[in-house]
C-alpha cells in the first residue's frame, strides 16, 4: 500500500522558516518517475496547489510563494522536501503532499497518491 507521509510541520514566527518532508513507502514504485507536488489548505479554504517538483526537476511555484519557497527531491531517500522561508501569517495551513505519475500538473485532481498532512502555524 502506498504511503506518504509527511514532517517537519509546527509552530513558527513570521519571517522565520521550516523545512517540511515527504516521505514516499517502497510501494511506491518507479517515485522516480512521479511528479510531486506540495498543496495547502487553510480553515474555511479550498485545498490549493504550492509548489511541483518533476521527475526531471523542473519546478513550479504559486506566485504567492515564489522566492520564499523551495521545493525539492531525492529519489534515493524517496523524499521530498519543501524549504518554507520569510515565512507568513498568511501560509498558516495544512500542508498536504502528493504524487502523480508522468509529467509535472498543477491540476489538484490529477494526483493520486496523497499524505495525511502537516500543520503550519505561522504567528504575527
Amino acid at each position: 500500500q502506498v504511503q506518504l507521509v509527511e514532517s517537519g510541520g509546527g509552530l513558527v514566527q513570521a519571517g522565520g522558516s521550516l523545512r517540511l518532508s515527504c516521505a514516499a513507502s517502497e510501494h511506491l514504485f518507479g517515485i522516480s518517475t512521479y511528479s510531486m507536488g506540495w498543496f495547502r489548505q487553510a480553515p474555511g479554504k479550498e485545498r490549493e496547489l504550492v509548489a511541483v517538483i518533476s521527475a526531471g526537476g523542473t519546478t513550479y511555484y504559486v506566485d504567492s510563494v515564489k522566492g520564499r519557497f523551495f521545493v525539492s527531491r531525492d529519489d534515493a531517500k524517496l523524499t521530498a522536501y519543501l524549504q518554507m522561508n520569510s515565512l507568513k501569517p498568511e501560509d498558516t495551513a495544512v500542508y498536504y503532499c502528493a504524487a502523480k505519475a508522468g509529467t509535472l500538473g498543477t491540476a489538484i485532481n490529477s494526483y493520486r497518491y496523497w499524505g495525511q498532512g502537516t500543520q503550519v502555524t505561522v504567528s504575527s
